[in-house]
């Protein structure tokens, strides 16, 4: 809780730009596969994502393990607030779909998370996982320049934000077939070429815009993968 409270500090929105862009294309491309009214966001941050759940959803529950965070999402009338840290989130409830972005590549032991939340999966529910992705162009560019040794060190930032590692496609299907969903789609959101400094600096609304749009071309060069899963023998 104390290490989640001092990461806290780096989510406002003087360091957050373009993720707060970033965070709307997710959105986007995550809605088409929004499935029944009961929805479940696991690290919400502070509900840059949830306020637009809560108008897709008849029931949202978010869980997030950072005091200072979870308190700056507003009470809206369908949403339940629960401060816990994901490990320790015990539930009876089920939920149609269920969605972590931004968050796998947060916890220590991702499968140990992602077994519980097989188990509060509706029957025909979602899983959305959303992680950055270490093969995004902008971490090979580093590569090339000597900034990283390789697309999978954690660099400054990641550190900034608590990363335990930096994803790729085949890691992410690993941890999920492993902790027994089968996956369903799978996709990229973004391609990224350069830094979040640079972006903001130089690039206008339209060509972002573009650059996502192009998404579907190059999904493995991303800045972002994401998984649809589903339980296994539904």
């Amino acid at each position: 809780m104390n290490k989640l409270d001092q990461y806290a500090k780096f989510y406002n929105d003087e360091n957050l730009c373009f993720d707060l862009k970033l965070d709307n294309y997710a959105y986007k491309t995550y809605k088409k596969f929004f499935v029944g009214d009961n929805c479940l966001e696991l690290g919400p941050s502070s509900g840059y994502m949830t306020k637009y759940f809560i108008k897709d959803f008849k029931h949202v529950t978010v869980v997030e393990g950072a005091k200072e965070l979870i308190e700056k999402i507003p009470d809206y009338p369908n949403i339940k607030k629960i401060h816990c840290l994901f490990e320790k989130f015990e539930t009876s409830e089920k939920f149609d779909t269920i969605i972590m972005n931004h968050v796998l590549e947060h916890i220590e032991d991702p499968i140990f998370v992602l077994k519980k939340l097989k188990n509060y999966l509706s029957e025909n529910g979602r899983l959305i996982v959303g992680v950055p992705n270490a093969n995004s162009l902008h971490r090979l560019a580093a590569v090339k320049m000597g900034i990283l040794s390789n697309q999978y060190e954690l660099n400054e930032r990641d550190k900034n934000l608590g990363h335990y590692r930096v994803y790729d496609e085949l890691l992410l299907r690993k941890h999920l077939e492993k902790s027994g969903f089968y996956i369903e789609h799978t996709g990229g959101i973004f391609l990224k070429f350069l830094s979040n400094k640079q972006i903001e600096e130089f690039l206008e609304e339209k060509i972002l815009d573009a650059y996502y749009e192009l998404s579907d071309l190059l999904p493995q060069f991303c800045a972002l993968i994401y998984m649809i899963g589903r339980v296994e023998n539904v």
